[in-house]
């Protein structure tokens, strides 16, 4: 038995199998038809969307439940005007000195440049760092456990959880990102993870015409 307090599970819906299937299509198919998307529109989204869709994503699991996770929302012009400076200009060194010309081929169908004028349009920048190390209320530090792939999960859930507003969104991963905990005044011991783009798409968006992987190429099952 647990030597710490607990607490009784949230009850889970009563489905029978049928039902537990169609739910699971409905919301795969849901997500299948989420797309990333570079062109947003500039309407506004209120921040009560974004907060919740925020809470999803600390609803996540995480390495010792140290939840290593930080989000800072931004909606501010100035500041997106800054991080969009600042971004394009970590990008133009990308694609013309630090990418591999495998990774420049690999991006090539995507459409990408250094060019990132979504940084400016979208109405949300959500920008992610995870903790290198907790800070104790001495001052002294504390370890964190799998703080990338906690911080990867409720990446994951806050994706599905504005698709599920029906929202666009964006992961931008400039390279380096330092410069974030500068413009949004971030401590040393968080570490720029992604910005995620979200707003609505642009009229007349376009996406690349790519395919995903079908279940056989990425599952097997063992019974």
């Amino acid at each position: 038995m647990p030597t710490h307090a607990t607490v009784p599970l949230p009850p889970l819906p009563v489905l029978t199998d049928a039902e537990r299937l169609a739910r699971a299509q409905v919301f795969a198919e849901a997500l299948r038809r989420r797309r990333t998307v570079r062109d947003f529109a500039p309407t506004p989204v209120p921040r009560a969307v974004i907060e919740a869709c925020l809470m999803a994503a600390g609803s996540a699991p995480s390495g010792a439940n140290q939840q290593p996770w930080r989000f800072v929302a931004i909606a501010d012009p100035a500041l997106k005007r800054r991080i969009r400076l600042a971004a394009e200009e970590e990008e133009r060194t990308f694609y013309a000195r630090r990418a591999p010309e495998e990774w420049l081929q690999a991006l090539a169908p995507l459409g990408t440049d250094a060019d990132k004028p979504f940084l400016e349009t979208a109405p949300w920048l959500i920008a992610v760092f995870y903790e290198r190390t907790g800070i104790a209320a001495d001052g002294s530090k504390q370890k964190r456990y799998y703080p990338h792939e906690s911080t990867g999960i409720a990446c994951g859930m806050l994706v599905a959880a504005l698709h599920q507003a029906g929202l666009a969104t964006l992961t931008h991963t400039p390279s380096p990102m330092a410069f974030l905990n500068t413009l949004l005044e971030r401590p040393r011991n968080e570490v720029p993870y992604l910005l995620l783009v979200a707003g609505h798409p642009a009229a007349g968006c376009r996406v690349p015409d790519i395919a995903r992987l079908p279940l056989q190429d990425y599952a097997s099952f063992l019974a």
